[in-house]
């Protein structure tokens, strides 16, 4: 419940074509740094109906080794040292040293929790940024801002009133955007694609999406980024400079799979099961009356578990007594219920940690048997919970 790899294999159609591509010549070569034709085609195909024009395969697509990989080409291209990026507490933790690398400065704003939500369960939607907190981190520093939604762990989806806003100020102060949208095919809410809102922010726009997470292949390491040619001809300047070029069979297994996604109904499966997958796992918190954020998208959940006593004479490690306590929970969940989340502070600074120490990440993304265990294991938390 922890780390968010799927329990499964991917769709029989996209594992079928990874196994017929292995047999093809062309497939166990190198393929063009930019990508294969067919997958950047697949891709432009896919997610031209979201942009409302044809998107040009050849200078509005590139594929990179992962998204992560992609993210890191991106801030490789347009960053230089002393350029600062804007990014929203909690954060994937790749992101900081991807800036980092190019000798960008981090500039963090918190997304804040419902006040509330240590005593009843919320929307995913109730996490919100100020826009004051926001414009006060603005400077003439200022090169690029990082957003994520679907969110992860928050599993908020930005609003459209909240990315217009956002997109107005990074329009005025021509801050480019970098869209962490991997987890775009698993929304339970209307879903907004920032790069779309307008010619001007889809001029500032990097989408970065990724095959694994759509098609439940976190190893395969495909990913992509969408955007205007001005930009993506400078990410796969980058990319080819980081890794030349990306796996090629798994390339053309990616593209079959979103050849044929939409005729095999994968798409709306595939957010169907996992909203039940998240419903039925987040009855246990119910059970326990443990609050927690009902996500709006993605595989995670952030339950508050304020109410978990920790027994006053248990005996943490040094490296867990000395970490905040999402990290005592996490350690106490593993080695006294036997379930394994993530301490969200990882994801935050120290300054802001304060935060979410109350907090733990649950990654739903496992068979259901495993989810049926987990949650007779956590029924255990009922001896260790205080009003």
């Amino acid at each position: 419940m922890g780390q968010g790899f799927f329990g499964y294999n991917p769709p029989k159609f996209v594992t079928d074509a990874a196994k017929e591509a292995l047999d093809k010549v062309e497939c166990n070569q190198y393929s063009p740094t930019k990508g294969r034709p067919r997958l950047k085609k697949a891709i432009a195909d896919a997610y031209s109906p979201f942009f409302g024009r044809k998107l040009n395969p050849d200078t509005e697509v590139t594929i990179t080794t992962g998204a992560n990989e992609g993210m890191l080409s991106a801030f490789m291209a347009f960053l230089e040292p002393g350029d600062e990026v804007i990014v929203f507490e909690p954060f994937f933790d790749q992101y900081i040293s991807n800036i980092e690398m190019p000798g960008g400065k981090l500039i963090y704003v918190p997304i804040h929790p419902p006040a509330s939500g240590a005593s009843k369960t919320q929307s995913a939607a109730e996490w919100t940024v100020s826009l004051e907190e926001l414009k006060s981190r603005i400077s003439d520093k200022t090169r690029m801002i990082v957003l994520n939604s679907p969110h992860n762990p928050i599993g908020k989806v930005f609003s459209e009133r909240e990315l217009r806003a956002i997109g107005e100020l990074c329009v005025q102060h021509n801050i480019l955007i970098l869209s962490d949208e991997v987890y775009d095919r698993l929304y339970y809410t209307p879903f907004t694609r920032i790069g779309t809102l307008s010619k001007e922010l889809a001029d500032l726009t990097l989408t970065v999406g990724s095959g694994g997470k759509n098609f439940y292949a976190t190893g395969w390491r495909v990913g992509w980024l969408i955007g205007p040619e001005h930009l993506i001809k400078h990410v796969s300047a980058a990319h080819t400079r980081i890794c030349y070029s990306s796996v090629s069979p798994l390339q053309e297994a990616t593209a079959i799979g979103f050849e044929r996604a939409d005729e095999m109904g994968f798409w709306e499966e595939s957010k169907r099961e996992m909203k039940g997958k998240m419903d039925r796992f987040n009855q246990v918190w119910a059970e326990l009356g443990l609050p927690y954020s009902d996500p709006e998208g993605g595989y995670f959940v952030l339950v508050n578990m304020a109410k978990v006593r920790l027994p006053p004479d248990y005996k943490f490690p040094a490296h867990v007594a000395e970490r905040p306590r999402d990290f005592k929970l996490a350690w106490f969940l593993i080695m006294e219920i036997g379930v394994a989340a993530i301490p969200p502070t990882e994801f935050f600074t120290p300054e802001n940690a304060h935060i979410v120490e109350d907090y733990m990440r649950f990654a739903v993304c496992k068979n259901d048997d495993v989810l049926e265990t987990a949650k007779v294991r956590l029924r255990e938390l009922k001896k260790y919970l205080q009003e």
